[in-house]
């Protein structure tokens, strides 16, 4: 068994924060398993850190002067992982325009990660499995067997045990690779290691953006841990960034505390529903991996709706309006969409809208680079104080921030009233 010292020095080594007795054994046993050469399986919900443990078991095997790969299996076109895996010869399809190695090539006598392996497709699978028993391959194309020495590590947000019940995955390929199970715990598993990485990502940004530390109450403190994560530390990073950008102010010498009422703006709706739980049943209101990668990219595409308004109030020759990034409802990434708009009543009716309401008028057409974030703050405050006659709590509302951030971004800007 390690010693408090070493574990502390491997996980301060890949950058692990935590002292849950769950995340330190994981971390024990990819150490002890680096001596080895079996197969490792790396499970736990996405956005956990499942990356640090190939990398652990790499750098502590004999193997670690040589290559190490990551492969992310879901991120590949199907048509073209087995390229990717095992290489392909010259014309062996359309675009092949000379050989090409694969990772199993390229990393022998090294280690390859392979993330998302739930997603290989089963032709792939049996490939995988041949090459895990015999070390043989054959590359697209090719009718010739050859060898690799490689150390493979896999890692996987599901329940392969399901997958192998509905046929989607080769039980055969499922043993052979679950030969050291590893599982990392969710966030919601480690509370007491919520606080610690949260103060953490803001003690780095506040260094990295050079602006003030940030320090929660206890009520802050609170309702970071009663949230339910489900990006995990992804997604807790995320959110301490948002706080940096929003609440801190650009001296590094200050301490801003941050209230319950504050972190509420910056903690997402809990969906359990869109919450994703490794194994769930078919009939369950969950999302596979491609299918939140669909709508993570619907997401961002709603920037292009600024776009779309900017056409429909400016021509084509306008500039946008400039958009508010808010808090993800349940994703780790920011959501871009157009600031909220209140006419009042002031709309003509034919539907068009009056742009000198949102003081952008006249700044429209000489605007011709892209806004800081600042400058895009700035504007937005200026705007909303203009549309209130200056009244700091009615702007405040309509931006969505509380009266005392807006006092401190007036003073930030120096804007006059």
């Amino acid at each position: 068994m390690l010693s408090q010292e070493e574990l502390q020095r491997i996980k301060s080594g890949f950058d692990i924060v935590g002292n849950d007795a769950m995340l330190n054994y994981a971390v024990e046993l990819a150490y002890k398993a680096a001596s080895t050469d079996l197969t490792v399986l790396v499970t736990g919900e996405s956005g956990v850190g499942k990356e640090s443990i190939p990398k652990i078991i790499h750098q502590y095997s004999a193997r670690k002067h040589a290559k190490y790969f990551a492969v992310n299996c879901g991120g590949i076109p199907e048509g073209t992982i087995d390229s990717e895996l095992f290489g392909h010869e010259k014309g062996a399809f359309t675009g092949a325009a000379e050989k090409r190695k694969g990772y199993f090539e390229e990393a022998d006598g090294g280690t390859l990660f392979l993330d998302e392996v739930a997603e290989l497709p089963l032709p792939s699978q049996a490939k995988l499995l041949r090459v895990l028993q015999s070390g043989e391959f054959i590359r697209v194309g090719a009718s010739q067997v050859l060898k690799c020495d490689v150390r493979v590590i896999a890692a996987t947000n599901v329940h392969l045990e399901d997958a192998v019940a509905k046929g989607k995955f080769r039980a055969d390929l499922y043993y052979r690779l679950n030969a050291i199970p590893i599982y990392i715990p969710a966030l919601r598993e480690r509370p007491g290691d919520i606080d610690l990485l949260f103060r953490k990502f803001l003690a780095d940004f506040s260094e990295k953006y050079r602006t003030s530390r940030i320090r929660l109450s206890p009520q802050a403190k609170q309702m970071l841990v009663e949230y339910r994560w489900p990006g995990n530390i992804r997604q807790l990073k995320n959110v301490a960034e948002q706080l940096s950008a929003f609440e801190s102010v650009p001296d590094p010498r200050q301490t801003v505390e941050i209230s319950g009422d504050e972190m509420k703006r910056y903690i997402p709706k809990d969906r359990g529903a869109l919450i994703p739980v490794a194994g769930a049943n078919e009939n369950d209101s969950v999302f596979s991996p491609s299918d939140k990668e669909m709508i993570y990219r619907i997401l961002y595409q709603l920037k292009a709706d600024v776009d779309h308004l900017k056409s429909a109030v400016f021509g084509d020759g306008g500039t946008a309006l400039p958009a508010r990034v808010l808090p993800a409802p349940h994703n780790d990434e920011p959501i871009v969409t157009p600031p909220r708009m209140d006419y009042d009543g002031k709309d003509s009716g034919n539907g068009t809208i009056n742009v000198e309401d949102y003081g952008f008028a006249e700044e429209s057409h000489a605007q011709k680079r892209p806004m800081s974030i600042q400058e895009v703050n700035e504007e937005l405050i200026k705007a909303a104080l203009k549309r209130n006659g200056g009244k700091r709590s009615a702007a405040a509302n309509e931006l969505g921030i509380s009266e005392r951030t807006l006092y401190r971004k007036i003073k930030e800007f120096n804007i006059k009233l």
